[in-house]
């Protein structure tokens, strides 16, 4: 499926008050060294496999925005996560977990016009030392890459994992997101949650 298959409508920001910043966050080990050929916003269905992902499907989305609330438009943001066995798609992770070859386990979009990106993906799962979290990787143009990771609001393992209580405690919120019942079929859950980077809206 492609970005503007997934897009939908977003109310357009209003202008005021500077917006918090979203807290960065370490890279991890497991960066794809190899980028998948099949190379989208949608890590549940992988070309040539028809089997979906195991997992709980997630629509993943929300907007990339300047600390004034402006648009980030045509900026690459990436995802990755481990699959719902907690093994990512890396030769690094040698856990010995079966891989699940219905996820795709890294996707990519551009932001439309008014900053929006989506991505249909799972919802998390833990992996030994770590809470359930998904990698986002911003490349705005002109400035370096941002790094963070998103975390499930609610979950107990939140409170034990060390990356996000390295997070200041009155912040963590900028980078925890609700995971709510989502109504479109086929899809368990949706999640929204806006970027806000220290650069300047074209």
């Amino acid at each position: 499926m492609t970005s503007a298959g997934l897009l939908a409508v977003y109310t357009v920001p209003t202008l005021g008050a500077l917006r918090p910043l979203t807290p960065r966050q370490t890279t991890g080990p497991f960066y794809p060294r190899e980028l998948p050929l099949d190379n989208d916003n949608n890590l549940v269905q992988v070309t040539g496999h028809q089997a979906p992902a195991g997992g709980e499907i997630t629509d993943l989305h929300g907007q990339l925005l300047d600390r004034n609330g402006r648009p980030l438009s045509g900026v690459r943001v990436e995802i990755w996560q481990c699959d719902v066995n907690g093994r990512y798609h890396h030769p690094g992770d040698r856990g010995g977990r079966p891989l699940d070859p219905g996820f795709q386990g890294f996707g990519h979009t551009l932001t439309d016009s008014q900053g929006r990106y989506r991505f249909r993906t799972i919802r998390p799962v833990p992996y030994p030392g770590r809470t359930p979290h998904i990698h986002v990787a911003v490349f705005p143009e002109g400035s370096e890459p941002f790094v963070t990771q998103l975390y499930i609001a609610g979950e107990a393992r939140n409170a034990d994992d060390f990356l996000y209580r390295a997070i200041p405690e009155e912040q963590r919120r900028l980078v925890t997101a609700d995971y709510r019942p989502a109504q479109a079929e086929g899809v368990q859950w949706t999640v929204e949650k806006d970027i806000v980077l220290e650069v300047s809206s074209a």
